[in-house]
């Protein structure tokens, strides 16, 4: 049995956590809005700057030498921001993940400490319900094992995946000015 003490702390370092993860969230949102604000200004000076080139161009040629040679900087522009957006996700979902694992293993130890408490002081005869008992432990804590190197591997497979895309997206916008 807990004592009233012993819920207290408990709860007090429960909320000390919550806070910790909301300040984390907050912080990921800050950094979007911040990216999005400085994507949206740069996207304003440099659509008016292209405006006035486009609109000094003094023939068809020019024109579409000058309308060839905004792709290139804008899917790099576009690559850059994606990737930027990725880390500010990634890092926000790191710490989200960190922090389950803990509370995760905290509970684990938990689990494992109760089922050794209640191993010591089962009566006479209870060694197979105590035997089912570790062994559904040992099992949980397996599969939990199992998810956290799964979720691992996908998200590795997922960076992978965006960088590849972000590379080829890159090259292709360099390629297709370099043609025009």
């Amino acid at each position: 049995m807990l004592t009233p003490e012993q819920l207290v702390a408990a709860q007090k370092a429960n909320m000390e956590k919550l806070y910790g993860l909301t300040a984390k969230a907050f912080e990921g949102v800050e950094k979007l809005i911040d990216l999005n604000v400085n994507a949206a200004k740069s996207a304003l000076v440099e659509s008016a700057d292209q405006a006035q080139a486009l609109l000094s161009a003094k023939d068809a040629q020019e024109l579409l030498a000058l309308q060839a040679s905004m792709f290139q900087p804008l899917a790099e522009k576009a690559t850059a921001y994606s990737r930027h957006l990725y880390d500010i996700a990634s890092a926000t979902g790191t710490e989200f993940g960190k922090a389950f694992e803990a509370r995760m293993t905290e509970h684990q130890a938990q689990l494992a400490a109760l089922v050794d408490n209640a191993s010591k002081n089962a009566p006479a005869g209870s060694e197979t319900v105590v035997a089912v008992m570790k062994s559904a432990v040992a099992a949980a804590n397996n599969a939990f094992e199992s998810v956290q190197k799964a979720v691992k591997q996908a998200s590795d497979v997922a960076e992978a995946n965006f960088n590849a895309v972000a590379t080829t997206a890159t090259n292709a916008a360099k390629s297709a000015a370099k043609k025009r």
